[in-house]
């Protein structure tokens, strides 16, 4: 993979007429570094947001040795690279084939379910191993997510409690686990989903072996600015001393957006400007689909061939290159006033996400992927201080 000292080294170098998605290395072993030395547990890298070799290996290479996983696809992506990684079947709803195979083929031990049909094909396709980690994702409020999954995955508080003795009874090691949705913007979410698993412990009696308070762990755009991060892991750690127990459970979670967000950007070019309204060169089709569905505002930043810019700042939407009108981003994305048919747009936070969404749909598809060791465009790791707290202090 070529390198570049920056993103404006590279379009003054290559004047790319594709788009052109940069990774920054040094940002993923940031962020590595802040969860490893403040999160109270285990680290998951959650596959699915940024499933490229380089960064794959990035994350072996700063220490993080387990994946979330969530399709045997994934499954024989991570072993292909590292046959020694250990996965976590965390998607609930799974085929029989899928679960035999990561079982039986690859080793994997891991899976989370939330109802009693996903246990039975777990146990069936199996062959009733008694080697299993199962955990029971319950449902929880993603009212301070961005994005909600709590619609489609999770088990009542009232059929938690009986799947939990089911699986207490079929597990090596029991779970727990919950999700807030993703980009949470309020840390109060995991301690909710904390006292939840503490009131079913209550009920049942029964303390699981792992509790694993999932992904959702923000980043920084420039519509949605969180507390800082280590505000959500000083939250998880008070409210798991709140759960009052003789003995912690082993805690996991499930990073994804929070790991590899801001390593990665897409630089696109402007085909043409209709007064407030840029045409470029990908779109929701290629990396920006959350710049269209979910209306992301990512960071823009014009790139110029040493053209003055306005210090002037317009709010402008774009239009993607496919003859989809959907191919919209509404935005607004802040750039200079005088930006045009040529000019370069430099859009970050799209580590995570953007290289998983690409299709090839109209025939628009790029795959020039280059390394770049300038800063992103934003963090919220800036002014944070690398703090390090017990659980049990």
């Amino acid at each position: 993979m070529r390198k570049f000292k920056s993103v404006n080294e590279l379009v003054n170098f290559l004047k790319p007429d594709y788009p052109v998605y940069c990774i920054r290395i040094e940002e993923i072993k940031k962020s590595i570094k802040f969860f490893k030395n403040n999160f109270p547990g285990k680290i998951l890298y959650a596959v699915k947001t940024n499933p490229h070799e380089k960064i794959i290996k990035q994350i072996l290479a700063n220490g993080i040795k387990d994946f979330d996983v969530a399709s045997l696809n994934e499954v024989k992506l991570i072993k292909k690279i590292n046959s020694d990684a250990k996965l976590h079947f965390m998607h609930t709803v799974k085929s029989k084939e899928s679960i035999s195979s990561a079982y039986f083929d690859y080793g994997v031990k891991s899976f989370s379910l939330d109802n009693k049909d996903e246990l039975r094909k777990i146990l069936e396709a199996t062959n009733q191993a008694k080697d299993l980690k199962l955990f029971v994702r319950i449902a929880i409020s993603n009212e301070h997510a961005e994005i909600d999954l709590s619609r489609k995955f999770g088990a009542l508080p009232s059929e938690a409690l009986g799947l939990v003795r089911l699986c207490k009874e079929h597990s090596k090691k029991l779970g727990i686990s919950f999700h807030v949705g993703s980009q949470c913007m309020e840390k109060i979410s995991y301690s909710k989903g904390i006292r939840e698993i503490g009131n079913i412990i209550k009920k049942t009696k029964i303390i699981p072996d792992i509790i694993n308070v999932g992904g959702g762990f923000p980043s920084a755009y420039p519509d949605l600015k969180p507390e800082p991060l280590i505000n959500y892991l000083d939250e998880i750690k008070k409210a798991l001393k709140n759960l009052r127990l003789n003995k912690i459970p082993e805690i996991i979670c499930e990073p994804g957006r929070a790991i590899v967000a801001e390593s990665g950007s897409t630089i696109v070019k402007v085909i043409l400007r209709k007064k407030q309204n840029l045409y470029i060169n990908d779109g929701t089709y290629g990396s920006l689909f959350d710049a269209g569905v979910p209306n992301f505002i990512f960071p823009t930043k014009m790139i110029t061939d040493g053209r003055i810019q306005s210090k002037k700042l317009t709010s402008f939407s774009f239009f993607g290159p496919t003859c989809d009108s959907l191919d919209y981003m509404k935005g607004p994305f802040l750039l200079p006033n005088n930006i045009k048919e040529g000019d370069y747009i430099e859009l970050g936070q799209l580590g995570a996400y953007g290289l998983t969404f690409r299709t090839n749909f109209n025939g628009f598809y790029s795959n020039e992927i280059f390394e770049v060791n300038d800063k992103p465009i934003m963090s919220i790791h800036e002014g944070s201080n690398d703090k390090v707290d017990s659980l049990v202090a």
